[in-house]
């Protein structure tokens, strides 16, 4: 066995060629091969979320005008978030009275397993994925929804009426924000003509989010739904349901779950850049072999593919310490009214588009008929959008909800069939409605 050759193969990621070269092809090798990788994958995703939280608690402190982590660890706060998993291990699991006991434990367990499962088809670099599935998009989808069961199994088994509400709350969110991330992934699977999320990035060679900008922001949003980030946290609402469906849990089967959710937004935030920024693609330079037939092409890959997938993880946490949390009515309506018919008319236009233009046409001139579609398709909701909240306001001026003129002018005038006094016509209300904002008449009190 050459140390030098071990050393090459490591750093061009073909470490799997170097176990053929040095022990054979047989199944045994096969079967190294596989568990080996299993291995790395799934210790690579559990330690990752480590470095994941201390990023998230110091992206956010910087965005409130806060420090974040400072003292555990030098200056920079490095082992707090190591610390915080040792205070976790210690504390007492508890169990409560009444509970389901199978359903209670083995809800952390699956609920990590399927944060894991979604990894294995996930393109790192060229030829660098667990499982080339060409139905691999279906296998995503397949066990994201089963983590929708996973929760309400979980709030089922507590025994507890918050954490059941809350587990309601994930199958009512999660399982409506499935379905425009759905439509939304139906757009590069038609440009690519494949669901394999190796053909995705190899149909690739302008991004797809040039394509389609409105698909891209329908499963950015869906995805901040499926993975309960903010704005659509309803799932563990504090001043609501106290912690939501998690609230029974302590010690390590709490920070199952919390690992699980950091991630599938890891996986989201890679996903994004499978379907939509090329993957670990990066100018050609991923298919880079070296003379002595090392493709080290694939370590520059693996970079470039990290590099985008934390840019998008950043964006998730901007849009965490921005946004604050909106209701579950608002969250439902904006998904049913806007997003699922904004969505069916993006794949309904895409798909008689992309079949309307000639084989073989310049890939400029493709991406360029699909962007103007894009930007019609976006411009008409905008224009839906704006008309539809001018005629809200409308309504709340004309006293149609709270707020509205009934509301600031009281019974100023005109009297009612009880001979009470009625509400004042529009043209006869004072001039309250031209008051600036946040300006008030000044209250006269009494003296006593």
């Amino acid at each position: 066995m050459d140390i030098l050759d071990l050393l090459k193969s490591l750093l061009s990621l073909s470490l799997g060629d170097f176990i053929r070269r040095n022990f054979g092809t047989g199944p045994g090798t096969e079967l190294l091969i596989d568990i080996g990788g299993v291995v790395i994958l799934s210790t690579f995703c559990l330690l990752i979320v480590i470095f994941l939280i201390w990023l998230t608690r110091k992206i956010v402190a910087r965005m409130q005008d806060r420090i974040g982590p400072n003292r555990v660890g030098g200056r920079y706060g490095l082992l707090q978030t190591v610390a915080d998993v040792m205070k976790l291990l210690s504390k007492e699991v508890i169990n409560p009275a009444g509970a389901d006991w199978v359903a209670f434990n083995a809800a952390p367990l699956l609920i990590v397993m399927a944060a894991l499962l979604m990894w294995a088809v996930m393109p790192f670099a060229p030829g660098v994925i667990g499982v080339n599935l060409n139905i691999g998009i279906f296998y995503i989808l397949a066990i994201s929804s089963a983590s929708v069961m996973i929760i309400l199994l979980a709030g089922w088994g507590s025994n507890n009426k918050y954490a059941l509400l809350g587990a309601f709350r994930a199958v009512a969110q999660m399982v409506s924000y499935e379905v425009p991330m759905i439509l939304a992934l139906l757009v590069p699977i038609i440009l690519a003509s494949t669901m394999s999320t190796e053909g995705i990035i190899a149909a690739q060679t302008l991004p797809f989010i040039l394509f389609a900008p409105v698909s891209a922001l329908i499963f950015f949003i869906s995805s901040l739904a499926e993975t309960g980030r903010t704005p659509f946290d309803l799932l563990e609402a504090e001043s609501e349901i106290v912690a939501g469906f998690h609230i029974e849990y302590s010690g390590m089967k709490f920070g199952m779950f919390f690992l699980a959710e950091f991630l599938n937004t890891l996986f989201m935030s890679g996903l994004v850049v499978t379907l939509y920024l090329g993957g670990y693609r990066f100018f050609g330079l991923e298919n880079w072999v070296s003379a002595d037939g090392y493709p080290y092409g694939r370590l520059i890959g693996l970079i470039a593919f990290f590099a985008k997938t934390f840019l998008l993880y950043f964006i998730y946490d901007w849009v965490r310490g921005t946004l604050p949390r909106v209701r579950v009515d608002q969250i439902l309506n904006f998904n049913w009214k806007f997003l699922v018919p904004l969505s069916l008319a993006l794949v309904f236009f895409v798909a008689i588009v992309d079949k309307l233009i000639p084989t073989g046409t310049n890939v400029v001139v493709r991406m360029t008929i699909h962007l103007l579609l894009n930007i019609l398709i976006a411009a008409v909701a905008l224009e839906l959008l704006r008309r539809r909240g001018r005629q809200n306001r409308l309504a709340m001026s004309a006293g149609g909800g709270s707020g509205g003129v009934e509301a600031v002018a009281g019974h100023g005038g005109g009297h009612d069939d009880h001979g009470h006094d009625g509400p004042q016509p529009i043209e006869d209300v004072p001039d309250v409605l031209d008051t600036p904002l946040g300006v008030r008449e000044p209250v006269a009190v009494p003296a006593h």
